[in-house]
């Protein structure tokens, strides 16, 4: 079976809306002001851990547990979080086609396995890789091979990535072997090597593999 890896956070799902929504919520649950809010949109924006939540009790006076804010923030985040329903559909067509899906995702393994559960990607995706799983993060290539092995296989020349960060899925992706097409939306540094394929969505990515991709 072929083998597609896709990134989660902006390329699966949208993170940045589930982020704000779920911030809001936290912080109109607890009474926290303005100020608090933003600094949570600030320091969570890229990626989350109950560290976060450890320096935010050392900032502000609050009283609740780190460990209380980050079940709470989870809960939150999975809530807001979803995968549009085209997006849903191509994996079925991939599985469909006999190719073998995972998710290799930089983050903390209960939140992201929280929010593929809430996305409804559970049942489309074979195996996930999470950072938090061996304190591994992209681009090292041993978390695309933990992915590969979680999907019951092993990494080959012929099996793609999918991700939207130039820096972390496509450098990734290259180190590790594999084809990788590059869901645009960041900007592309200077000086990265070219991913195999470039789209405007994950969608067209999908539909990329389907159509192009060689036995």
């Amino acid at each position: 079976m072929r083998l597609a890896l896709f990134d989660l956070d902006g390329t699966l799902v949208d993170r940045r809306s589930a982020l704000a929504d779920a911030i809001a919520d936290l912080s109109h649950d607890h009474g926290y002001g303005p100020e608090i809010e933003q600094w949570l949109m600030t320091e969570l924006a890229d990626r989350a851990d109950v560290r976060d939540f450890e320096r935010l009790r050392a900032t502000f006076n609050v009283n609740e547990s780190a460990e209380h804010l980050w079940r709470v923030y989870i809960d939150r985040l999975a809530a807001a979080v979803t995968c549009r329903p085209e997006v849903l559909e191509g994996l079925r067509g991939l599985r469909a086609a006999s190719w073998s899906v995972g998710v290799a995702t930089n983050g903390s393994s209960d939140i992201q396995r929280a929010k593929v559960r809430a996305a409804g990607l559970a049942d489309l995706i074979d195996g996930i890789a999470a950072s938090g799983d061996i304190d591994v993060r992209k681009p090292d290539p041993r978390l695309f091979e933990l992915a590969a092995a979680r999907c019951g296989t092993q990494l080959t020349p012929t099996d793609w990535m999918i991700g939207d960060n130039p820096a972390t899925d496509i450098v990734g992706a290259c180190n590790a072997g594999l084809r990788a097409v590059w869901v645009r939306g960041r900007p592309w540094p200077e000086g990265l090597t070219a991913p195999h394929h470039a789209v405007g969505d994950v969608v067209e990515a999908i539909d990329y593999l389907l159509t192009h991709s060689p036995e």
